[in-house]
């Protein structure tokens, strides 16, 4: 009897991403606002001119408050630059879009489907705990969930990904 694996360690590369920080009220907003932004950057609102091309997944970072009950309002929303343009990625337009390179990163990683919301982030990382059991190797105040397919598709595919310690 075959069964979807509980979760899954992925490594990652070091890369450029374009990145935008909200803090609106709700996580929600946060994440739609900064997605539009990204957008509009990948369809031609860089120093190119260019359509870049869409990868998958989109991040958002996110943190958990000192009491381990509600999101932190800042979100940091992120996208891969592709492969032909991570040497020289194109400069936004958009102010608030900065281009950054991130380190190698580790993840222990768990797939769940549906509208990400503040509620159904929280509940997801209560029950990866509960799978997990207590692990000091990986970060309990920094997650990203990451998205795999178009916001607007009620049973989208996400993970959330627990960072594992350098």
């Amino acid at each position: 009897q075959c069964e979807e694996a509980a979760y899954e360690e992925r490594r990652y590369p070091a890369g450029k991403w374009a990145c935008v920080t909200k803090g609106e009220p709700m996580y929600e907003q946060s994440i739609s606002m900064s997605f539009m932004k990204l957008m509009r950057y990948i369809c031609k609102e860089n120093s190119l001119g260019c359509y870049l091309g869409m990868t998958v997944p989109v991040l958002n970072e996110i943190h958990l408050t000192k009491e381990g009950t509600k999101l932190e309002r800042e979100v940091v929303t992120a996208y891969y630059i592709p492969g032909e343009f991570q040497q020289n990625p194109p400069v936004p337009m958009d102010p608030e879009i900065y281009i950054t390179e991130r380190a190698p990163l580790q993840v222990i990683t768990r797939t769940f489907y549906g509208m990400t919301t503040e509620e159904t982030i929280l509940r997801e990382i209560r029950l990866f705990w509960e799978l997990l059991g207590s692990r000091d190797t990986v970060l309990q105040e920094t997650y990203i969930v990451a998205a795999y397919e178009n916001p607007s598709i009620p049973q989208r595919r996400n993970e959330i990904w627990f960072i594992c310690r350098a």
